[in-house]
């Protein structure tokens, strides 16, 4: 029996990994090829492992896509009733954790992968390096990184059933900062970029949740190694301009890790440049949310096409508009 199919098998054992999610677990992929999974999904969709989770999603764990030697590793989140015939967008999502810690497959980007998937999109949350800002090796090989997993999901379009004209990057935190960056700033010429990539990095999306947007203001000081002229490259405001993206900023009044002001600041460049956002302030939100958060209800504003939009909510679930937001940008 090969390594997948035996980790599919074993679902039933363990049942549901994740109640909560709705996430199964489908292992990790080994040896085995990436063009293997609708097969090996096909199976596991045959035992009928879904019958005690109502629109699960299942989860293939610590994918390599970096060079060899890197321990950094991506998870595919897929659908319950998949059809990888059929190309669907896809979002990556960058996890959290002031750049020195975290993980892919923590709560929040599990909650917000698992959320995507189930709405349709094919969905990648990936590791980067850690490091403090001193260390070596660290900046901007942590934006490099995140580009080469939009690289890979490109590079792997035809086995994970992906549009790769339509993909979105999506982050919290120092995630926010890094989807940013991958979206905003040149992805051959910007902080990380490579010119020589054979896949593009380049989405046409991008949902900032309460990300870092001014190193200086968040006490996280200057990047090391960079001159005081390329310092302004690593700032997301310095990077707004007409061939950017739509943005997505999701931040809450009660967060007291990072400054609602930096996205006050983010939005103001991004209207100033003229640049496609929604602005969803979220009463009451502290820091750390998932598409769920807490709080009083949300407040949008921004420009879609030149255009003003304003609307609000009386509860706080971000779902309906994040998904909104996708459907418009890279479609559904």
């Amino acid at each position: 029996m090969r390594p997948l199919l035996f980790l599919l098998l074993a679902v039933s054992v363990f049942a549901a990994d994740d109640p909560k999610l709705r996430i199964y677990e489908l292992g990790k992929l080994g040896a085995d090829k990436l063009s293997d999974l609708p097969a090996r999904y096909a199976e596991a969709m045959a035992k009928g492992y879904t019958a005690e989770m109502p629109n699960p999603v299942f989860r293939l764990s610590d994918l390599v896509f970096l060079p060899e030697g890197r321990r950094e590793r991506l998870d595919l989140y897929v659908s319950h009733g998949r059809d990888f015939k059929v190309r669907r967008p896809g979002v990556l999502f960058i996890h959290g954790g002031g750049f020195t810690k975290g993980d892919k497959a923590e709560y929040r980007s599990a909650s917000v992968s698992a959320d995507l998937a189930r709405a349709g999109y094919v969905v990648v949350s990936c590791d980067y390096v850690l490091g403090a800002k001193d260390q070596p090796g660290v900046w901007p090989r942590n934006i490099a990184d995140c580009r080469d997993a939009v690289r890979w999901m490109r590079a792997n379009a035809d086995a994970l059933g992906l549009d790769p004209g339509r993909i979105a990057v999506a982050g919290g935190s120092a995630g926010g900062y890094l989807a940013l960056m991958v979206g905003l700033s040149d992805d051959k010429t910007g902080p990380g970029g490579y010119s020589q990539a054979k896949h593009s990095a380049k989405v046409s999306a991008v949902i900032d949740m309460y990300g870092v947007v001014n190193f200086s203001k968040h006490g996280k000081g200057q990047v090391p190694g960079a001159s005081a002229a390329e310092q302004a490259a690593y700032l997301p405001a310095n990077q707004c301009d007409l061939q950017d993206p739509p943005v997505l900023i999701l931040h809450g009044t009660a967060d007291t890790t990072v400054d609602i002001a930096q996205s006050d600041e983010l939005a103001q460049a991004l209207r100033a440049a003229k640049v496609s956002h929604e602005y969803v302030i979220v009463d009451g939100a502290p820091h750390t949310f998932d598409l769920h958060p807490k709080g009083r209800g949300w407040q949008r504003t921004g420009l879609i096409a030149g255009a003003e939009v304003s609307s609000s909510s009386a509860k706080p679930d971000l779902t309906e508009v994040t998904l909104d937001f996708l459907a418009r940008t890279i479609g559904k």
